[in-house]
């Protein structure tokens, strides 16, 4: 663990309704960001900066996990298109963002931090939102 890293923090002692899947590798974790249910990441559990510092078959470890993630999203959320990133800049420890994205949500087409388009459809976002149970339930079932 590194003290000043917001990930690591957040690893040692996730609140259970953060936390929706976890192995002796990596963690998934739902974040909470406004108008976007469903957005998680895929956190490795150490302290690692790059995908490429992990030996290969940790870094296929993660790329599964992100994988069954997307498809647990498609399976009960229904996205337009789904998104993922890795980028660390801010907080440089190997994770993965996992978002599913609608024609309607208030960036679309934009990236989730680029200029907004229109305000949430706060109907939308609530019936989003009633799928984060079924949600949890296939990224467990999908990660077995």
């Amino acid at each position: 663990m590194t003290i000043n890293c917001d990930l690591c923090k957040l690893l040692a002692n996730p609140p259970d309704d953060v936390l929706l899947w976890r192995d002796d590798r990596l963690a998934v974790i739902l974040v909470d960001e406004p108008g976007y249910p469903g957005y998680v990441r895929v956190v490795w559990h150490r302290h690692v900066r790059e995908m490429t510092d992990l030996p290969p078959a940790d870094r296929a470890h993660v790329m599964q996990a992100v994988w069954a993630v997307e498809e647990a999203q498609r399976a009960t959320m229904s996205p337009h298109k789904v998104n993922l990133a890795s980028f660390g800049n801010m907080t440089p420890h190997v994770h993965w963002h996992v978002i599913p994205r609608y024609t309607d949500d208030a960036h679309f087409p934009n990236p989730t931090w680029g200029a907004k388009q229109r305000e949430h459809d706060h109907a939308a976002v609530a019936a989003r939102a009633a799928l984060l149970p079924a949600l949890r339930a296939a990224i467990i079932e999908n990660l077995k």
